[in-house]
């Protein structure tokens, strides 16, 4: 991966989105197909992810990230892989976990080496990872259409996997959530579920063409879905049951300026209070059908459980809580980035690399309550450089400028520190990097002290 040569254009994209851009909300990484799950007091983001420059689908591996305010993402890094199934050639598609039992089921489509797509399951005792292949095969094969799970447990404890394309379909998993009871059901598409087609009417029934979402909200289950044929919009249907009949209600996103993103696919999670619509573009630099990026909105439902329409946009979300700069925190934890790039070792964890003269990293929402004096650094280098500090923009104030000199190796880590200029209240941080030329340190975390 080296997006970071590619989003060195980021920098226009930022200018003309304004300062407060905050769509798509991943920099480092092309990411597509957002699957978004609440656990205990965090939202865990998992996504597919689009290889650079690819003009193809070319999907290798998943990601997760993670926040408690929805607007700074901690990199996870990749806790799943085509590697993880040995029976899987390709493909790794647009999956979903969810939690029971203690453990997290992540169940995700790849091409299987002799019997095309299929749904495989995986398994960890950590939302982040690592997972295993629970079966060593496939849990679902029906057919050339075995894409996009959506998985739902509902308040009786039955657990159900919808996916497909050009079809849906479901069965009912059992307790232990690597197997299913009974048949694999054909959903009917008909005109009263979900709505007419205007494309492809003489191989495709309906408007719903794949990427599946199914939750339950009050006494409603409902089914959101990527509709129409390409450029897809985003549609849902509604049900009194979990297994229908469903009943077509409206488009929730038009087709949009999307950056050349041909496909489009929903994640819906109700978190403090609010609720909100993952989806995907093209929107970064040298972006398109293929190199796709995860964005995220606000909506609220009409009191009838109805769905607005919901206009994508550049700014984002506001957030839910404020972030406290007394507390370690992690350097892949982003709102914004330029030029970087998100590496894993084994005696850091995740951190930050490829870090060049001019990139940064943009925090939002820093609560400094009465002040800080002192800023810690977490870093490891060969050639060296300098963190500068800047409020509220990239050029705003500089609190303060901390030096990381050569540490003896890349993966060699020391703490560095400054002072810095007492700021109060809450604001947006900027660490601008500063250096000669090349790769100047790797950033794991960073901290202030009062």
């Amino acid at each position: 991966m080296n997006i970071r040569k590619i989003v060195l254009q980021v920098t226009a994209l930022f200018a003309v989105a304004g300062a407060q851009a905050q769509n798509p909300i991943i920099q480092t990484i092309y990411t597509a197909d957002p699957a978004p799950m609440v656990y205990k007091d965090t939202v865990y983001l998992y996504t597919g992810h689009d290889e650079d420059k690819s003009t193809v689908f070319v999907m290798k591996d998943w990601h997760c990230f993670t926040s408690t305010d929805m607007v700074n993402w901690t990199d996870r890094g990749s806790p799943l892989s085509l590697k993880t199934f040995s029976w899987a050639k390709q493909d790794a598609w647009a999956g979903q976990c969810i939690p029971r039992n203690g453990k997290f089921y992540w169940y995700v489509p790849m091409t299987h080496e002799t019997m095309g797509m299929s749904i495989g399951v995986a398994i960890s005792d950590s939302p982040t990872g690592p997972f295993k292949d629970a079966l060593g095969k496939p849990l679902v094969h029906s057919g050339n259409g075995d894409i996009d799970p959506t998985v739902f447990i509902d308040d009786d404890g039955q657990a159900y996997l919808y996916w497909g394309n050009p079809y849906l379909k479901y069965v009912k998993l059992n307790q232990d959530m690597i197997s299913y009871a009974g048949e694999v059901v054909t959903v009917p598409l008909n005109k009263e579920g979900f709505n007419v087609r205007y494309k492809d009417v003489e191989t495709r029934p309906s408007a719903y063409e794949e990427g599946p979402w199914f939750y339950k909200r009050k006494n409603l289950y409902y089914m959101h879905y990527a509709a129409g044929g390409v450029p897809e919009h985003l549609a849902y249907s509604t049900s009194t049951s979990p297994t229908g009949p469903w009943v077509y209600r409206d488009t929730i996103m038009r087709i949009i300026g999307n950056g050349g993103a041909f496909t489009n696919h929903p994640g819906v999670i109700d978190y403090r209070g609010k609720s909100y619509l993952f989806y995907h573009n093209g929107a970064l630099p040298n972006g398109g059908g293929f190199t796709r990026s995860v964005c995220l909105d606000e909506f609220q439902y009409n009191k009838d459980g109805s769905i607005p329409r919901i206009t994508p946009t550049a700014e984002g979300v506001k957030p839910v809580e404020y972030l406290n700069p007394f507390i370690r925190q992690e350097a892949e934890t982003i709102a914004w980035g330029q030029g970087i790039e998100i590496e894993r070792s084994t005696n850091a964890g995740v951190y930050v690399t490829e870090i060049s003269n001019g990139d940064f990293i943009k925090v939002r929402s820093v609560d400094f309550k009465k002040g800080a004096g002192i800023f810690q650094a977490n870093a490891s280098s060969v050639s060296g450089g300098i963190i500068e500090i800047h409020a509220d923009s990239r050029n705003g104030e500089l609190l303060g400028s901390c030096k990381v000199k050569n540490t003896g190796g890349l993966q060699s880590w020391t703490t560095v520190s400054t002072k810095v200029n007492r700021l109060k209240g809450v604001h947006d941080l900027y660490f601008v990097f500063k250096g000669n030329q090349g790769d100047l340190f790797n950033f794991n975390w960073w901290k202030f002290d009062k």
